[in-house]
């Protein structure tokens, strides 16, 4: 099991969390970014960098990631991508995507895309939070426990 990390994007706090657990329980961690990223020195974690662009970093970890292995994102058409693949995917605020939600999120962020694309201000996402941190570290340990018992 590798988890992978989009990681232009991803919270700091996220990435911390995921290098602790890593180090904890020795499972690999592959940073996907177009930029070159901060590591621990020691432990399990590795980059790999590629070129800006579109779905660049995308591409790549569906393209490397296998059945069993675990991807932290907020990219949802990438979510769903994966899940196909029976991928596990958590996003940075502790949402589990699935065969059964990923869909739906998915048509939510079309319908939004083509309302802000009409001229209507929806806002952002809310500022990172302590909060969020938690709910992204207490889903991570249960997709870990999940797929240590599945073994």
């Amino acid at each position: 099991m590798r988890i992978w990390i989009d990681a232009d994007a991803c919270p700091r706090d996220v990435k911390d969390v995921v290098f602790r657990v890593s180090e904890r329980r020795g499972i690999s961690v592959v940073l996907v970014a177009n930029k070159a990223m901060h590591t621990p020195r020691a432990g399990r974690v590795s980059q790999v960098h590629v070129k800006g662009g579109p779905d660049v970093a995308d591409d790549r970890i569906v393209l490397e990631a296998e059945a069993g292995d675990l991807c932290v994102t907020h990219d949802i058409p990438l979510a769903a991508r994966l899940v196909a693949k029976r991928v596990l995917v958590i996003d940075p605020r502790g949402d589990v995507y699935n065969e059964e939600n990923v869909r739906e999120r998915l048509s939510v962020r079309d319908f939004l895309a083509e309302v802000r694309e009409s001229g209507v201000i929806t806002g952002g996402p809310a500022s990172y939070s302590a909060r969020d941190k938690q709910r992204f570290a207490n889903a991570l340990d249960r997709a870990l426990q999940a797929a240590r018992g599945a073994r």
